[in-house]
């Protein structure tokens, strides 16, 4: 009697500390095809969580726009089908428009990490929509619009889009159909090779990077300067799953993604500079906006942005309360200078 109880004891402790010591897995999607530099971004994130949480915690990738589309994936994690989603927060902006402060910051996830802007945005995420906002990735890129054919500009200099027909998305309509005044047409990543091809769009906003991996640069032949908006990447995961981690496998993930935050930052600067080198020597004109009209270029794909944002937010239970903050803590007025 006195061995079957020490037996059981030992059997007992044994699992406990299998159940302590077991490896937590978080299940995880991105947007976009591997093949793109965005993509590449996340899996080097996903590495080095796996190589500082082995035995704690690991990240298994599912695939892609492939295994849930990409516009499903906000919904797939926020609905618990898949722990981990890498995605432009304008995938789910209908849902979360605060997240067009990123759209239209001229700040890095380094410095909005420091100053309280992304544990704004974190805290938005989980009373919204249930999810954990983990990290900015790939910040500091911004959006150039690259067009098959010499942009013409107006007396006063202004860039001048009647007859082009422009590929748009959530994120850029509202500066390019209601300030630029462009016929957009709405086409997700994966269709505009096709659409440039056929030639049912002839100009694109695109960010500083990437162009060559999607080969769009087969068609498109300028890049108009300056650039505007920013990159919104970033990793949502699942609340009900993150509050389910160890403390120790939260730990980990969170300093790998705010470390990745700087590494990716960083990779991308040079990234960048690379692709615009081997675009200018493929004969990539670029032509630049001047004086005032670059000024009011910039300014009005700033504020159609937050105008877009604040309609959408007073459509929302949580109204505009952090309206003011959010602009406050994403945007520099003086690094516009």
């Amino acid at each position: 009697m006195k061995m079957n109880l020490i037996a059981g004891l030992v059997a007992g402790s044994t699992a406990v500390a299998s159940v302590a010591y077991a490896e937590e897995t978080i299940t995880a999607v991105h947007a976009f095809p591997e093949t793109l530099i965005y993509t590449q971004s996340f899996l080097a994130f996903v590495d080095k969580v796996n190589e500082a949480g082995a035995g704690v915690v690991q990240i298994e990738v599912r695939g892609g726009p492939e295994a849930i589309g990409m516009f499903q994936q906000p919904d797939a994690v926020r609905d618990g089908i898949v722990d981990m989603v890498y995605t432009p927060g304008s995938f789910y902006g209908g849902a979360l428009p605060e997240k067009d402060a990123l759209v239209a910051s001229n700040l890095t996830a380094i410095e909005t990490r420091q100053n309280g802007g992304i544990e704004l945005i974190d805290q938005i995420h989980q009373e919204k929509m249930g999810l954990k906002y983990l990290g900015w990735f790939d910040s500091g890129v911004c959006y150039n619009l690259w067009t098959r054919d010499e942009p013409s500009f107006d007396a006063d200099g202004n860039l001048e889009v009647e007859g082009l027909k422009l590929r748009g998305n959530a994120v850029y309509n509202a500066f390019f159909a209601n300030y630029l005044g462009a016929q957009v047409i709405d086409l997700p990543t994966g269709e505009v090779y096709a659409a440039l091809q056929r030639g049912v769009v002839d100009a694109t906003g695109w960010t500083q990077i990437g162009l060559i991996d999607l080969k769009w640069n087969e068609f498109l032949n300028y890049r108009i300067e300056p650039c505007f908006f920013s990159t919104d990447l970033g990793v949502i995961v699942n609340l009900d799953k993150w509050n389910a981690l160890s403390p120790e496998a939260q730990k980990i993930v969170q300093d790998v993604a705010i470390q990745h935050e700087i590494d990716s930052f960083n990779a991308l600067r040079t990234k960048r500079d690379e692709d615009f080198a081997a675009l200018d020597a493929q004969g990539m004109k670029v032509v630049s906006l001047e004086g005032d009209a670059k000024a009011n270029y910039l300014l009005a794909a700033r504020e159609k942005n937050w105008e877009r944002m604040q309609g959408l937010m007073a459509e929302h239970p949580m109204g505009t309360a952090n309206y003011d903050r959010l602009i406050e803590l994403f945007y520099d007025a003086e690094a516009d200078r």
